[in-house]
């Protein structure tokens, strides 16, 4: 797995990529992850101001997607600053000034990140659990985190494709409960069917 420094060299190349041609890069999990969120998001009637933070957010994407779709309180962090960087370029582009874009290591927030009423995660649980250097403090720190930045009552959707719901449920049994498993595709291997990618909707108690 690629150490802390590729994912900033990854970034930077798809940072150059945008200046040259406006391709903000890939889609962490797809279009068809971001519609998920959002369809969740609008069948439950979250209010359009509820304050929304966004894990790991990469190219900012869903957080463009999300502005289209009339939420109007967002933040979007990541640890990687070229990631930040990208983002911003990509709400100027889209002219989307109420998104927020910050460098945070979310194993070690800053006090300003908390009160949210939603925080998503797609992959960045996925990229803490991989690190080879003490992945398991690594995973307990996220989860006090996530604890300290989401209000009681808020909601936490994962979209993960290195955990089974189980593992999930598992992680995140102390100060959470599951809500739903929101679905996602199937693939069928050796005549078994299993789920490449799982998403999850949690509650803060």
């Amino acid at each position: 797995f690629p150490p802390d420094s590729s994912w900033d060299a990854a970034y930077e190349r798809e940072l150059q990529t945008f200046e040259d041609i406006g391709d903000a890069g890939e889609i962490w999990f797809g279009e068809e992850s971001m519609i998920r969120i959002i369809r969740w998001l609008e069948k439950q009637k979250i209010p359009l101001d509820s304050s929304v933070l966004d894990i790991g957010t990469g190219n900012g994407v869903l957080l463009i997607e999300l502005t289209k779709s009339g939420y109007t309180d967002l933040t979007g962090i990541d640890y990687s600053p070229s990631a930040i960087q990208l983002s911003e370029k990509v709400r100027e582009k889209e002219g989307m000034s109420n998104i927020k874009f910050q460098v945070e290591d979310f194993l070690a927030p800053s006090a300003e990140l908390s009160g949210f009423d939603i925080c998503i995660d797609k992959g960045t649980f996925d990229a803490i659990s991989l690190n080879p250097d003490n992945a398991v403090g690594k995973r307990k720190q996220y989860v006090r985190s996530l604890c300290s930045v989401l209000k009681p009552e808020g909601f936490f959707l994962i979209t993960s494709c290195n955990w089974t719901k189980e593992e999930l449920l598992n992680e995140f049994r102390e100060g959470f409960e599951i809500l739903e498993e929101l679905p996602t595709p199937k693939f069928c291997f050796g005549g078994r069917i299993g789920n490449s990618v799982m998403a999850l909707v949690f509650r803060r108690k």
